[in-house]
C-alpha cells in the first residue's frame, strides 16, 4: 500500500514504516560523527523508548558507547494491513539496526505503568542482561491506571487557579487562534500529579533495587521542561508543572537511595522540540515555531538526539560531572534559555500575525519535524512506492 500522512490536530494517524526507520537512521549517523562515549553506560534501560527524547536516550547509549539497552514503551502494531503506531516503527529500526552492530536490544511493549510489564522487564533483566547502570525514565503519557489502586487517572493540560487565554497555532489550517482554557479542578491537578509525576519513577527504582538489578554507581535522570514565560501560564504554573514539581521532589529520594550505593539521580530540563508530547500542548507550536528561527539564525538549533547527545558527552560521562542549577536540575536547555535568544523570541512573538506567521516564523520547520516524526519528509524515502506496514520484530 502507498502510505500518505493524515493528520488530525497534534497527531497523525498514519506512519510510514521505511520513512521511520530512515529518522532513526539520521540519528544514528549524526551519534557516529561525534566522539564516541568515554566510560559511558554499559548496560542501559530507557522506560518510554520509542519516541522523542526516549528514543534519542537509547540511539545515543547504543551507539554512542556501544551499550546494551532495554526499552520500554506501549505502542501499536499493524493489524488487517493498518500501519502500525510510529514508536512501533522505530523500536523495529532500532532494534534491527543495534543487532546488525553486535549489540543486545531488547524491546517490552506495555503499559510501563503496570506491574505486569515492570515482571517482564526484571525477567528479562536477570536472564539476559544483569544490573542496569542507567535508568532514563521518559514517559509522556495521557492516562495511568494506578497499579494498586486501580484507579484511572487522565492528565489535562491547564492552568491554575484562574482561566488562561492566549494564542496558539491551529496545525490543521496553518493559522494563530486564540485558545481559552478553564482552571483546573483538585481532581486534574491530583489526576494530572498521578500520571506525570514521579510516583512511577520511583515505583521503578524501587522494583529494581529490590531485585538486586541497580549497578553500584547506578545513575537515573528524568526528563522535564521549563521554558520562557510565554509557557509558564500552562506549563510551569499549571497542572503540568505541577507534576513535574512532584518529578523533583520523588528525584531527591531517589538520588538518596542511589547515594548509598554511589550512584545519583537527576531532573534533566531540555530544550523544547517537536515531539508528540509538546505538539499537544496549547501554546507550545507558536513558542516552538519561533524558537526555531531565532535558534537556527545563530547556530544553536538542536533536536532530540543532539540534545541527548551533549547530556552524555558534557553532563553524564566522558570524565564529565554535572552542572546543576540552584535546583540541583541538569540544564541542557541552556541555548534555548540564552538572554539574546529568548529576547528574540520575546520580540517576534509580539508580532506574530496570521499575515506574518510564516514569514517571521519557523513554522515550516515546524510542520517538518512533525510529519518527521511518523516518517513522513524524510529524503531518500520514496513515499510513491508500496510499503508493506507490516513490520515484526
Amino acid at each position: 500500500m502507498i502510505i500518505k500522512p493524515k493528520v488530525r490536530g497534534f497527531i497523525c494517524i498514519t506512519a510510514h514504516p521505511k520513512g521511520c526507520a530512515a529518522n532513526v537512521q539520521e540519528q544514528i549517523d549524526f551519534i557516529r560523527s561525534r566522539a564516541p562515549l568515554r566510560n559511558g553506560p554499559r548496560k542501559v534501560l530507557v522506560i518510554g523508548a520509542s519516541t522523542g527524547y526516549g528514543l534519542a536516550a537509547r540511539i545515543a547509549a547504543g551507539f554512542g558507547g556501544k551499550a546494551a539497552t532495554v526499552g520500554v514503551f506501549f505502542e501499536r502494531p499493524s493489524t488487517n494491513g493498518r500501519c502500525a503506531s510510529a514508536g512501533w516503527y522505530n523500536s523495529a529500526a532500532f532494534e534491527r539496526k543495534a543487532r546488525r552492530e553486535g549489540l543486545y536490544a531488547k524491546s517490552i511493549n506495555g503499559d510501563a505503568f503496570s506491574k505486569p510489564v515492570k515482571d517482564r522487564v526484571i525477567r528479562v533483566l536477570k536472564d539476559e542482561v544483569g544490573p542496569v547502570d542507567l535508568v532514563i525514565y521518559s514517559l509522556a503519557a495521557p492516562r495511568r491506571e494506578h497499579p494498586e489502586t486501580g484507579v484511572l487517572h487522565k492528565s489535562v493540560l491547564k492552568p491554575i487557579g484562574e482561566s488562561f487565554s492566549g494564542p496558539t497555532i491551529d496545525t490543521d489550517r496553518g493559522i494563530i487562534k486564540e485558545i481559552h482554557l478553564p482552571p483546573a479542578s483538585k481532581r486534574d491537578i491530583g489526576d494530572t500529579v498521578a500520571v506525570m509525576g514521579g510516583e512511577d519513577w520511583e515505583m521503578w527504582m524501587n522494583r529494581l533495587g529490590e531485585a538486586g538489578l541497580l549497578e553500584e554507581g547506578c545513575r537515573s535522570v528524568a526528563f522535564s521542561y521549563v521554558g520562557p514565560e510565554q509557557t509558564w501560564p500552562i506549563y510551569k504554573w499549571g497542572t503540568i508543572g505541577r507534576a513535574k514539581h512532584d518529578l523533583a521532589k520523588v528525584c531527591q529520594r531517589i538520588d538518596a537511595s542511589l547515594r548509598s550505593n554511589g550512584g545519583m539521580a537527576f531532573i534533566s530540563v531540555n530544550k523544547a522540540v517537536v515531539t508528540q508530547a509538546s505538539a499537544a500542548i496549547p501554546i507550545v507550536p507558536l513558542y516552538i515555531s519561533i524558537l526555531f528561527r531565532v535558534m537556527k539564525e545563530r547556530g544553536l538549533h538542536e533536536g532530540c538526539i543532539e540534545q541527548l547527545y551533549r547530556l552524555y558527552a558534557t553532563q553524564l560521562y566522558n570524565d564529565s560531572s554535572a552542572n546543576l542549577d540552584e535546583a540541583g536540575r541538569i540544564r541542557i536547555d541552556d541555548w534555548e534559555m540564552k538572554p539574546e535568544v529568548q529576547n528574540a523570541v520575546a520580540k517576534l512573538w509580539k508580532q506574530a500575525t496570521n499575515e506574518n506567521l510564516k514569514e517571521i516564523t519557523d513554522y515550516a520547520g515546524y510542520k517538518k519535524e512533525f510529519l518527521k516524526l511518523f516518517g513522513f519528509g524524510i529524503p531518500g524515502v520514496d513515499y510513491g512506492a508500496p510499503c508493506d506496514p507490516e513490520v515484526v520484530f
